[in-house]
């Protein structure tokens, strides 16, 4: 699938903004929305106009980079751009495609740039399979793109900065997502959201004991702000 994704960078070094741009000027992939020399100038840009890709630095005045990930909407995928090695653990804890150091060369960009248009395609497959209900979800784990069908997905819970989907067949699926993430990704009338860590397939809930749900040997908690609904929910299915 041809992808063109629309993005911005944000670094307050003025020559570090003039070589992504360059870059991005000769990536046929890409289309620059905007350049800027602090994150706080860029937020309204993100919010307000169809962003989907920024090219990031992190150690900024006023709004850090990984503070700056944190307050944008989650579909939009960052590529961290830095001086500082020691960044890349918190970079990826958020929303980050991946992490690039400073001076970057062009077939590192393009790397990249390959993985973004990578999720983008696979977001974009998912987003169909939803409106088509064709029965699964593709989901990233590692450096694959794994087919799930929904009917074999138990559950899946939220550990940290990855979601965990548990089949009936088949060993566990692991994927770095939000939570928030995994919810515009599911069909909302067969998935439900019971926990702050848990979201259930009600198609393949069978036993309900003590306030949990149970599957095999493992028991999902149900939070109180969820179990009226759920169970309502429950007894239609």
């Amino acid at each position: 699938m041809s992808q063109n994704l629309k993005c911005i960078i944000i670094d307050d070094e003025p020559l570090a903004r003039e070589l992504i741009k360059s870059y991005i000027d000769k990536t046929p992939a890409l289309t620059l929305a905007g350049s800027f020399e602090s994150a706080a100038e860029a937020v309204k840009a993100v919010m307000e106009e169809d962003i989907q890709l920024v090219f990031l630095d992190i150690n900024m005045p006023m709004l850090n980079g990984i503070d700056f990930a944190k307050v944008i909407p989650p579909k939009v995928r960052i590529i961290y751009i830095t001086a500082y090695e020691q960044y890349a653990v918190d970079g990826y804890r958020v929303n980050a495609l991946d992490y690039l150091l400073k001076p970057v060369n062009y077939a590192e960009f393009l790397q990249s740039v390959g993985k973004a248009i990578e999720w983008f395609t696979m977001v974009r497959a998912a987003e169909r399979n939803a409106r088509e209900d064709c029965g699964f979800i593709t989901v990233k784990a590692d450096y694959r793109l794994i087919h799930l069908n929904l009917d074999n997905i138990l559950y899946a819970e939220v550990r940290k900065d990855h979601i965990i989907f548990f089949r009936k067949d088949g060993e566990p699926v692991s994927s770095l997502m939000s939570m928030r993430e995994v919810e515009e990704m599911l069909p909302p009338w067969r998935f439900m959201r019971v926990h702050r860590s848990f979201i259930v397939n009600l198609h393949n809930v069978e036993v309900v004991e003590r306030g949990r749900i149970v599957f095999g040997k493992e028991y999902i908690p149900i939070s109180e702000s969820h179990r009226e609904e759920f169970l309502a929910r429950l007894g239609k299915d």
